[in-house]
């Protein structure tokens, strides 16, 4: 089918060697300045969401999904609520666990410290600490032993290796007839985990859930349960599914991971957010360079303008032609940049390594930061927006030139030809 008249000349013109090689070089420059905005927007976005998935996974190495406790940190009952909670919809695991607060002491050193139990073979349906044990394992925490695992930063400050026992004070005292003093248990150290968040590293310690029981005086009492679910990204509207279930049970106090790390995410997001909108601009930049293509190539297609209308082209056709001519540069520039983007976005764990292999740096040392290697999560939602708001951009660039076009009067632009 032949094309419309109106996409026949722009497509004629974008074609055509100019007299004017500025304009050329002009329009080129748009056009690659529209794909380098894109390509970055892409890589930026994707390297942000590699960034919030490293830390997500890395918190959710030792948080939980969701954690169900009771009043005062006291959870009687727990084997009935655990069995009326792990057949709810989403729910693939779940493990008790106490918590209290400690100071742990070698030597001259003392370090305060959050100190959990759990029971190690529970743990593992709920939490990934497996995988991140720098030295021994969980499964070494026996019952009755008195084992305890430690962040690595808490091991450094209290200067302990494997096999070394740490004195741990719980605040509850016991009554003496000296005055009330605090409960002071020895535990030898079993194993050292790195998660890469200092907040678990430096502040948490894990000994067996009967040995913590029998440290801070529970009995058969926990502070609560930990649940993992199918899908993280739905765990508020699974608490509240799970709030309506255990109305008929009792009273509980329900927490996600989200509200534990709201804070984090949320200006992990915010930030994302901010990238966007700056890396925008400067796509809004380059898309706007069209806006100068175009009136330089109107001024310069004067006469064939004004012998198109005196051919019967309508002033809405004139438009159309320009809108042509404009909006395929955009298209050029963004599919360019696009599929630029989104290669460097699939192989940034190759392209980094390469440029600091090339020029002798370390973007991101290990000695430095937790996370060595640049992460990046390519998302098709991402990709799709970005290229959206460039064609955008690029098409409205391209209004106001080809409405002064369609405004030209034949006469005037004929009067000197």
């Amino acid at each position: 089918m032949p094309l419309p008249f109106e996409l026949f000349v722009g497509l004629r013109y974008t074609r055509a060697k100019r007299r004017n090689h500025f304009i050329s070089f002009i329009s080129l420059t748009s056009m690659i300045g529209i794909a380098l905005g894109v390509a970055a927007l892409i890589v930026v976005l994707s390297v942000m969401n590699g960034f919030q998935e490293e830390m997500r996974t890395r918190i959710l190495g030792v948080a939980a999904h969701i954690q169900i406790s009771g009043a005062n940190n006291t959870l009687s009952d727990w084997p009935a609520l655990a069995a009326h909670v792990k057949d709810a919809p989403h729910v693939q695991g779940l493990a008790p666990y106490i918590m209290a607060q400690a100071m742990l002491s070698y030597g001259q050193a003392v370090q305060g410290a959050i100190v959990r139990g759990v029971l190690p073979a529970d743990e593992d349906k709920v939490a990934d600490l497996g995988s991140h044990m720098r030295a021994g394992k969980l499964s070494d925490l026996r019952a009755g032993e008195f084992g305890i695992v430690l962040g690595a930063e808490l091991a450094q400050s209290l200067g302990v290796m494997l096999g070394d026992k740490v004195v741990v004070m719980a605040p509850q005292g016991q009554f003496t007839p000296t005055g009330v003093v605090p409960r002071i248990k020895q535990f030898k150290v079993v194993g050292l985990f790195q998660i890469g968040m200092y907040e678990y590293d430096a502040g948490l310690a894990l000994i067996h859930m009967d040995d913590a029981a029998k440290l801070y005086r529970m009995g058969d009492n926990v502070s609560g349960i930990r649940l993992k679910v199918d899908d993280l990204f739905q765990t508020p509207q699974i608490v509240q599914q799970l709030a309506k279930r255990l109305d008929s049970v009792g009273a509980y106090y329900l927490s996600d991971w989200t509200d534990q790390h709201a804070n984090l995410f949320r200006a992990v997001q915010m930030e994302k957010r901010i990238m966007f909108i700056i890396l925008t601009m400067i796509v809004g930049v380059a898309a706007f360079n069209i806006v100068s293509t175009l009136v330089m190539a109107v001024n310069d297609k004067r006469a064939d303008i004004a012998i198109l209308r005196t051919y019967g082209a309508s002033p809405l056709s004139i438009m159309k032609i320009f809108i042509v001519q404009g909006a395929l540069i955009g298209f050029m520039g963004t599919l360019m940049g696009a599929v630029g983007g989104v290669l460097l976005a699939l192989n940034i764990k190759t392209v980094v390594p390469f440029i600091e292999h090339l020029f002798g740096v370390q973007f991101m040392a290990k000695e430095v930061y937790y996370i060595s290697e640049v992460p990046s999560q390519l998302l098709w939602s991402d990709v799709t927006m970005i290229t959206s708001v460039a064609l955008v951009l690029s098409l409205l660039a391209t209004l106001y030139p080809s409405w002064r076009a369609s405004k030209m009067n034949p006469a005037e632009a004929l009067r000197y030809e």
